[in-house]
């Protein structure tokens, strides 16, 4: 199985380019040892004269996010601090940002959360946003400093490495197995059903579930779509940019979707606006 790095694209982010043009955000390789679970690190710093409102279509990932918000540069009394997990995120989520902070994120790859957390299932946490603590009993509250305190990124990065490498990970050979197919699901365009992933896998249907519901946190159906929904957002992105715009017959097509209608219903859903009236309201760069 191939070790991830970190991904160049914006899927996800809604309307990245005004992410960009308001914090600093940035992705991060961990420790060799760590990359067969985690998608990468991701850091955000950010000052701000006016409070603003990021949205994101969560990746079926479980995230460990620590989480400064106030002055870095000022007493501590005056700053929040904080560490959680976040489990899959179900919806859209949006996150307000204002004055100054801090975070320091782990993205998980789909199905390498639960070696580090092999107690209980991975859909514990699903749409949950739990305290460090409460997952990792025994003072992983320490890190929070470590990893918050540092304005270089490789000392935030050495100090995520040394968290995670602590606290395992255990051996467990369905993550392997969980990971590998999620990136079938992501990568192959020709799967488009959770019947069709078991099939590949040679999994029963109920396997599948299961497997899925310890090591993913959500159904197979739901990842097949979301990252479906994520192809869409990113192709609507550059929908303002490109004089031809998307042809969205074909790309709900190639999508899996019977037509068109199914994914602009699905896309709605998801951000809250169609693909066409999102393309026309995107910033520009």
């Amino acid at each position: 199985m191939a070790t991830p790095t970190p991904r160049r694209d914006t899927r996800g982010i809604v309307d990245p380019a005004e992410l960009l043009a308001r914090v600093r955000f940035r992705r991060h390789t961990p420790a060799p040892e760590l990359r067969p679970f985690l998608e990468h690190y991701w850091l955000i710093d950010w000052a701000l004269p006016e409070p603003y409102a990021t949205h994101v279509v969560p990746h079926p990932s479980v995230n460990v996010v620590f989480q400064r918000y106030g002055r870095l540069d000022g007493p501590s009394a005056e700053a929040e601090a904080s560490a959680e997990v976040s489990g899959v995120g179900l919806g859209l989520f949006t996150q307000r940002l204002s004055g100054a902070g801090r975070v320091c994120g782990v993205q998980f790859r789909p199905g390498g959360f639960r070696p580090f957390a092999p107690a209980w299932p991975v859909s514990v946490w699903t749409g949950r946003r739990v305290p460090l603590g409460e997952v990792f009993p025994g003072g992983p509250e320490l890190a929070v400093p470590g990893v918050l305190s540092p304005d270089e990124d490789h000392a935030r990065v050495a100090a995520l490495d040394a968290f995670l490498l602590a606290l395992g990970p255990a051996p467990d050979a369905a993550a392997a197995q969980a990971m590998e197919l999620v990136e079938q699901a992501r990568a192959d365009r020709a799967i488009r059903k959770a019947s069709e992933l078991a099939a590949a896998s040679g999994l029963s249907a109920r396997s599948l579930q299961r497997l899925f519901a310890s090591h993913v946190g959500v159904g197979p159906k739901w990842v097949i779509l979301r990252y479906r929904i994520h192809e869409a957002l990113e192709r609507a992105g550059t929908a303002g940019t490109a004089e031809a715009g998307v042809d969205w017959p074909a790309l709900a097509a190639e999508l899996g979707y019977s037509d068109q209608a199914h994914l602009v219903r699905d896309f709605t859903a998801t951000i809250g606006v169609p693909p066409t009236a999102y393309a026309r309201g995107l910033s520009v760069p």
